[in-house]
């Protein structure tokens, strides 16, 4: 994980809650001003609602991402929330430039949102050149109304449009209504059904355990309809829970109820 973090105690709490997980923490910085940012997000079914008092995190360096860390990397992530503010704005995408000379995969969430990044224009603008490098695409359907600010707009021409930035996976997350993965630059299209719950104790989470799951089923060597299902099992187990997962999940959960 490359981060930054304030140098007081919550930032320190932050960095062992995230070491317990087993993520390595070698690389999240810490900056010696600015405190630790903090987001506020609502407990909710549907759509999180959140409150994010930025300080620390948008404090990413180009000397944090350093070339021997991508060399070793099989997908270099980010977020819009990451790439919203200067300095880790350029950062991240240089790194992101960087990582695809390197072979590289890089993959994005487009969680936009007006409320971290007010304009837009400038926002499709750096997605796009993020985008350009065959990045995979994670959106839902609420992310492409927001970052289009058109709720009109259908889910094939957003996704067309990503491709035209260059992405060469995107997947649209519908909620209950399953996914739709596009790939190879958008000549293979295919649905995928999600995985049934009886209950949603949480959604706050599910979209990032959707994507953990689909890139780890990527790395096993699975094909992108195959790897919507893992996310979807994922998915399912994070719905079920209020807050995060309340352990690390054994790989071979991920592929338990592959037909």
């Amino acid at each position: 994980l490359i981060a930054c973090v304030g140098n007081e105690n919550l930032g320190k709490y932050l960095v062992q809650s995230v070491k317990k997980t087993g993520v390595i923490c070698d690389y999240i910085a810490v900056e010696p001003v600015a405190p630790t940012t903090i987001v506020l997000v609502s407990r909710t079914t549907g759509t999180p609602d959140f409150i994010a008092y930025r300080t620390a995190d948008r404090m990413i360096l180009p000397s944090h991402i350093p070339n021997n860390v991508l060399q070793k990397t099989q997908f270099y992530h980010t977020t819009c929330f990451a790439l919203s503010q200067e300095p880790a704005q350029s950062s991240i995408v240089d790194g992101a430039r960087r990582a695809a000379q390197l072979d590289c995969k890089l993959s994005i969430d487009v969680n936009y949102a007006p409320s971290i990044w007010g304009d837009r224009d400038e926002a499709r603008r750096v997605i796009a050149e993020y985008c350009s490098h065959g990045a995979f695409v994670k959106m839902s359907l609420d992310d492409i109304v927001r970052l289009f600010d058109d709720p009109a707009l259908d889910e094939q021409t957003a996704i067309a449009t990503f491709h035209d930035w260059g992405a060469e996976l995107i997947c649209l997350t519908k909620g209950a209504a399953g996914s739709l993965v596009s790939w190879e630059f958008g000549q293979k299209m295919q649905h995928q059904s999600a995985r049934k719950i009886s209950e949603c104790a949480d959604a706050t989470g599910a979209g990032d355990a959707f994507w953990s799951g689909f890139l780890t089923a990527w790395l096993d060597g699975y094909e992108p309809p195959e790897c919507a299902v893992a996310g979807s099992n994922i998915a399912a187990m994070k719905l079920a829970v209020v807050g995060p997962l309340p352990e690390a999940v054994p790989r071979e959960k991920i592929y338990e109820i592959f037909d």
